[in-house]
Formats: C-alpha cells, structure tokens, sequence
C-alpha cells in the first residue's frame, strides 16, 4: 500500500480544464476588443484624412476651410460614416436571414443539411437552468428573443440608412448652393441617383465578400479559425 501511494504521488497531476468564466472579462472578450480597437483605429484616422480631403477640396474651389472638430459636423463626414455603416449592416443581418432557409453544401458558413441544434424548439429548454432567461420565460419574451440578432441588425441598418441620409443631404445641398441650386432634405436627396449610387456601391461589395467567403470555405481551410473547416474534413462537409 505504500508504495502505491509513493507512486500515485510522484504521478504528474493532469490540470483540470479551466472554465472561462472563471477568467477575467478581458481574457475572455479578446476578440471584440481586438476588434473595436481595430474599428476606433481606422475611424479615427478617417475622421483626420477625412478632414485634410474636405479642406483641400474647399481650396480647390476657394472657399473658406474648417477645423477638425467642425469637420465632425460636416455632412461629408457623416455621410461617408453611416454609408459604410448602413452596408455592413445590411450584410450582416441579411447573411443572418438567408442562413436560416438556404443552405450551401461544403461551406463552412452554412448549416449543415441535416438537422441542426439551431432549429431546435427553444421551448424544449425551458427547464435548463443554464439557459437564458427569455428562454425559460417563455411566450413574447422569447419570440423577441429567437429573432433578437435580425431584429438588432435591421434597427442599426435602419438607423445607418438615415445617417447616411442626412449626411448625404447635408453634403449634396452644399454642393447645390455652390453651384446656385436649391438644397434638399434628407426624404427629397434619398430620392436622388446620387443616394441609391453611394449605397448601390457599398451593397453590392458586401455581398460579393459575403458570397466569396461562403465559397472559398467549400475548399480553403484556416487552422485555428472558426470561420473555417478544420483541415482534415473533406471538402463537401458543411459548418464550421
């Protein structure tokens, strides 16, 4: 018995797997602040070579120049803000909509054919304590629930849609009265070509992102990502 227990002793202890919540918030939102660190970084430096642009195309056509804190202010920097905006939440919340009917065999951004845990009846986990709590609440709180994601990406689409619509009336009528025409609002410049064009442009890239990440993910692998299959799994294996 004793040497049994020597040996047990000198055995080396295996660590417990540690669970994330049990580490710091900052520990376990890594890639959100990466990212948001990443989306200040590049807003910042647009808000500056924004202003710098605006200035020089105010010299070009001699008229007075702004500082960078009434640049803010300017319709050529809200409108460029909310365009880039109202496309990507158009990707994201329309990508949301389509993946839930339409599926694509071998991508790792789509279901798989078969039946998947996200069509499961949310109502089958209302005891699960872990669940959350819309969940075991049931009735309206959970039919808002269920749809929250497109819900929330169609608010932000719709709010950047009418940033986007009031910069760009503000940036469009400056140019009008530059060249002695009236200025419009923002209901009258969302009926302009020039409003359709700015969105036109930014919607269809988005799409084309979207559309070449679902396809390259058929046959392209990324170790470590999981946006990607892993590396062994044959090409016509669907989800991540």
């Amino acid at each position: 018995m004793a040497t049994t227990l020597i040996d047990d002793a000198r055995k080396p202890v295996k660590p417990e797997p540690v669970d994330g919540n049990h580490r710091g918030w900052a520990r376990n939102s890594k890639l959100a602040i990466a990212c948001f660190a990443l989306f200040f970084t590049f807003w910042a430096a647009q808000t500056v070579t924004g202003w710098h642009a605006y200035n020089s195309d105010q010299k070009s056509h001699q008229e007075p120049t702004v500082g960078y804190g009434e640049y803010l202010t300017t319709g050529h920097f809200v409108e460029a803000t909310f365009e880039n905006w109202e496309s990507e939440f158009l990707q994201m919340g329309a990508f949301v909509l389509l993946t839930i009917f339409l599926v694509q065999k071998g991508s790792a951004e789509s279901k798989h054919l078969g039946p998947n845990d996200a069509d499961d009846p949310p109502e089958q986990h209302r005891n699960d304590p872990d669940a959350p709590w819309p969940v075991r609440r049931g009735g309206a709180w959970l039919r808002v629930y269920e749809n929250s994601l497109l819900i929330a990406f169609a608010l932000l689409f719709l709010i950047s849609i009418a940033g986007h619509a009031v910069g760009g009336a503000a940036e469009y009528s400056e140019e009008q009265e530059a060249h002695g025409e009236a200025a419009v609002t923002p209901a009258e410049y969302v009926t302009t070509s020039q409003f359709w064009f700015e969105s036109f442009q930014n919607w269809q890239s988005e799409f084309l992102a979207v559309g070449t990440i679902v396809v390259l993910t058929i046959f392209l692998r990324q170790k470590g990502s999981p946006e990607s299959k892993p590396v062994h799994v044959r090409n016509s294996s669907t989800g991540g």
